[in-house]
């Protein structure tokens, strides 16, 4: 499996460059099938090229299957050999993979006849199948006479087991994770809290009418209220703020309309001194 490591800049405002990484990982997905073959002699002088072929199983993604030739692959070898292969069932163009085949030894002394690709990754590489159909493996896996008078057939029977890896590639780069965060719900809460009047310590009076609110409240959201209740000029015994030039009804109404937030509902009115004046009282 092999790992480049890669670095790309990303553009920064600041003056010093902000680098990302990221990293080719290449890999193999692997998985096996056995296939087991009965009534081997009843296969003999089927002719060559003829094939008795397993079930498709799935490795990497792709479909794949054994192909089992009793009297050879190829005219050349006059049905001395029995060949093996292992080939692509299913759609695909240049998969590479790597592929074992093993005839397993049934005499219990595990003496397998194995053809590996595994073991040679460093010489040659995966081997590359171009498209469905394509095939790996030996026409000449074994001697026919030999394989009759041996451990690997009994009872009629041959076992084929079958590894494949398939070469995955990807890049991995930073993981960046979003959570969905709900609309805030503090401006209902203040609403509820003004509209209760309770722990109320503070009222605008406006045009003879009066509208409770809370010192905290008003000098979070304004630090022109911060400096007038609790800055160094502050007045502990600050009771009601005197708006002047407006009239009540608007002053509600704003109030109510403003923002969803009732301490910006109270201070986008009062605050920004558009022409507006309010007066200090206090109580003694």
């Amino acid at each position: 499996m092999g790992r480049v490591l890669r670095e790309t800049l990303k553009p920064s405002t600041s003056s010093v460059s902000a680098t990302t990484t990221s990293t080719s990982v290449t890999e193999t997905v692997n998985g096996s099938h056995q296939f087991k073959i009965t009534g081997y002699s009843l296969s003999k002088g089927s002719g060559i090229g003829k094939y008795i072929a397993s079930d498709t199983f799935m490795v990497g993604g792709y479909l794949w299957a054994i192909y089992f030739y009793p009297d050879g692959k190829s005219p050349e070898d006059n049905a001395a050999y029995i060949s093996l292969f292992i080939a692509l069932a299913s759609e695909g163009t240049d998969v590479r993979a790597l592929f074992e085949l093993t005839l397993l030894d049934q005499s219990g002394k595990e003496r397998h006849k194995v053809h590996s690709h595994f073991g040679r990754t460093l010489e040659s590489g995966p081997y590359t199948l171009k498209y469905r159909g394509s095939m790996w493996g030996y026409k000449r896996f074994f001697k026919r006479t030999l394989l009759e008078q041996s451990d690997y057939l009994k009872d009629d029977c041959l076992s084929v087991h079958c590894s494949v890896g398939v070469v995955m590639s990807h890049t991995e780069g930073p993981k960046i994770f979003s959570i969905a965060v709900p609309p805030s719900n503090i401006g209902h809460h203040f609403g509820q809290l003004l509209e209760s009047g309770k722990q109320t310590d503070v009222s605008f009076e406006v045009d003879g009418e009066f509208f409770p609110a809370h010192k905290l409240v008003l000098a979070a959201r304004s630090p022109v209220f911060r400096a007038q209740l609790f800055g160094p000029m502050k007045d502990h015994n600050t009771k009601q703020i005197e708006v002047e030039d407006m009239e009540a009804p608007v002053f509600k109404v704003q109030c109510n309309t403003s923002s969803s937030c009732v301490g910006l509902k109270l201070m986008l009115l009062l605050i920004a001194f558009t022409g507006l004046r309010f007066m200090m009282a206090t109580s003694h």
